[in-house]
């Protein structure tokens, strides 16, 4: 049962592909990745998960294999397709790990589903609730640099998105080779962004869990910090030699943070 194995969540014109290790009758953790990548961005935590919990990873619409092949579908859709595999795979709740857009996923999930997420794991990500206008700004200046990229230069887009993404050059191959699925035609899933943000101030009723890598984006970081201060049912956590994917860049001090996370909430 600790081999990884492939499935899909076949819909009316194209399907998630996701993919489970390790014992179903334990507790579920749902692993969602970043913008651009796939369910092989958390190859550090598959194999030592699966020895205490079911694993499932996906691979979010519009990337890895989860193409959508011209389907009027947008990436929100992920939301309702994940509680649709927890129950599927015989789960009544399950612990939500989030990896940037993943952590932007994971809460949107457990505010629309809050009776299947046990908790909420955010790592390089920030709160989908309030005002997000600071960090909408940043963002906004990264995404013209890359939209010019995408236009011209595909492959350069992917080198400029793992320079920002990891410090580490061996986990910046891995991500690189993730994106290979990603394509201009994938680009029409993301404006399911927008779906996701809520305006309203609000807070998760589970246990939240904020990751940072101590290398991450400066405004990622301080948000992070500020984010915690501000949720009372909040843990923090800031991962040394780490950049925006902490759970990659530095994976045993983030693997021993999130196992005592979970722990803490048995």
């Amino acid at each position: 049962m600790n081999t990884l194995q492939e499935k899909q969540l076949q819909q009316d014109k194209f399907s998630l592909y996701y993919y489970t290790q390790g014992d179903p009758t334990k507790e579920a953790i749902v692993f969602i990745h970043p913008a651009y990548g796939d369910h092989t961005c958390f190859h550090h935590q598959m194999d030592t998960f699966a020895e205490n919990y079911h694993v499932i990873s996906l691979d979010m619409l519009g990337h890895g294999k989860s193409q959508v092949n011209g389907a009027n579908v947008t990436i929100e859709k992920t939301a309702e397709l994940v509680a649709e595999i927890i129950e599927r795979e015989g789960h009544r709740e399950a612990h939500l790990v989030g990896v940037s857009l993943g952590s932007l996923m994971a809460q949107y999930i457990a505010d629309k589903y809050p009776q299947k997420v046990k908790t909420v794991t955010v790592t390089g990500g920030y709160s989908i609730f309030g005002d997000n206008s600071a960090i909408t700004k940043a963002q906004n200046s990264e995404i013209f640099k890359a939209f010019f990229l995408i236009l011209f230069d595909m492959d350069g887009f992917r080198r400029y998105v793992v320079r920002n993404t990891n410090v580490v050059e061996a986990e910046r191959e891995i991500f690189y080779q993730a994106m290979q699925h990603f394509t201009r035609r994938s680009l029409q899933v993301m404006p399911g962004m927008e779906k996701i943000m809520d305006k309203t101030p609000k807070s998760l009723p589970q246990p939240l869990l904020i990751i940072a890598g101590e290398h991450d984006l400066p405004i990622v970081y301080s948000n992070s910090l500020a984010w915690h201060k501000q949720e009372p049912n909040s843990q923090l956590a800031i991962i040394p030699a780490a950049g925006h994917c902490a759970n990659m860049d530095n994976a045993p001090e983030f693997n021993r943070v999130l196992g005592e996370f979970l722990r803490s909430t048995a």
